[in-house]
């Protein structure tokens, strides 16, 4: 666990959607028009910039996220993919993931997204059911959804799909009968998401409920046992994978790895100015408002900041302990300069091992399945 290297990760968000789903709160736009090659040119630039900025690194993934990303012409994609490799050595194990929506029209682009060189495909399912599908605004039925995996499976060495649980009204039993279903078509990677009720979202403004935390721990807990039996435990809070199916660009990022952050609204996280201090690195979160910056400047950053010893430690806390393998002693010392013991609250550390929701070895520090189901409030204690 303390000696992996997280890796060196570039993410390009692409903004665009066809419409915005009620629960989504990610900075996506509908737009009637999109100049593929105007935005290609300003994603290529941006990479550029990153590229004069980072100095020599090997690139392990690279990410498309959005938005939805699968709106974007394959060419682009396939130019964006050159240009890493132009501006950076890259991995031969290099993993390219595209999140994709499932609608009949854009699984049309599969097999040219896979000439381009994606070789990980990222399904916006979110469910195989049609009333769900309705509820949560999304523009595929069931059977296109299915008929989108068939088609993954068929052109991607690794894909993977979401579902959202949670949903108004559902019930462990309807949960549970949907997990078999994905089980029966699944590669090596699930993602489960609670509904959540983000603030300013079309269902925040129109009064819909989130589950009661009872409910929620349930239909977590009945998917976590039936992943498990089937070969894809949990290796972080809402992902499952079978053992090496793991998405390594997100690895990288819960790892602590640094990572590039192209287009609208993306974020990053850069260390070696010689300081060993990390920078947050934010981009201009409206789409006009960062092409123009782009092709004014070279690039459309909004932000750096330089993160305090505390502000680090605390980030590598949160991302580390989502993580099953939870935080390394070795690597948390290696990125911080002090040992994970001394960047959290001693005494809660204590309590909440002796309670059953955290494991404090010479390994590192990694919450149990009791903690798990209470991450936030371990955090809440632990980073008092």
């Amino acid at each position: 666990m303390s000696s992996v290297d997280p890796g060196f990760g570039v993410y390009i968000h692409w903004p665009f959607c066809r419409s915005k789903c009620p629960y989504c709160d990610f900075n996506s736009h509908v737009a009637a028009a999109i100049d593929q090659d105007r935005w290609r040119a300003a994603l290529a630039r941006e990479l550029a910039h990153f590229a004069g900025d980072t100095g020599a690194r090997t690139v392990t993934s690279i990410f498309f996220g959005g938005g939805t990303p699968s709106l974007m012409e394959p060419e682009t994609v396939a130019g964006l993919i050159a240009a890493v490799g132009d501006y950076w050595t890259v991995a031969d194990t290099l993993e390219i993931t595209l999140e994709a929506n499932p609608t009949s029209v854009e699984a049309g682009r599969f097999a040219a997204f896979r000439e381009a060189g994606v070789n990980r495909l990222s399904l916006g399912v979110q469910s195989l059911d049609d009333d769900a599908l309705a509820f949560l605004g999304r523009e595929h039925s069931a059977a296109e959804a299915r008929d989108a995996i068939t088609l993954a499976a068929a052109h991607f060495p690794r894909f993977s799909f979401d579902l959202i649980y949670a949903r108004p009204g559902q019930t462990a039993r309807a949960w549970r009968r949907e997990l078999a279903e994905a089980l029966d078509i699944a590669g090596g990677h699930l993602s489960l998401y609670q509904l959540t009720i983000e603030p300013g979202t079309a269902f925040h403004l129109s009064g819909v409920a989130a589950a009661d935390d009872d409910r929620g721990a349930a239909l977590y807990q009945a998917a976590r046992e039936m992943l498990s039996a089937a070969g894809l435990p949990a290796y972080e809070i809402s992902n499952h994978a079978r053992p090496g199916e793991e998405c390594r660009h997100n690895m990288t990022t819960w790892r602590g790895g640094d990572y590039v952050g192209i287009g609208p609204g993306a974020h990053g996280r850069l260390t070696g100015d010689g300081t060993g201090a990390t920078e947050a690195v934010n981009q201009t979160r409206m789409p006009a408002h960062w092409l123009a910056a782009v092709e004014a400047r070279g690039h459309g950053t909004a932000r750096r900041t330089r993160l305090r010893a505390g502000e680090r430690s605390d980030e590598l806390v949160m991302m580390g302990l989502r993580l099953a393998e939870g935080i390394g002693r070795e690597r948390f010392r290696r990125l911080t300069g002090t040992d994970i013991g001394e960047a959290v609250d001693g005494a809660a550390l204590e309590r909440l091992r002796d309670g059953g929701f955290l494991v404090a070895d010479d390994h590192g520090l990694r919450v149990t399945d009791t903690g798990g189901l209470r991450l936030n409030a371990v955090l809440v204690a632990l980073l008092a």
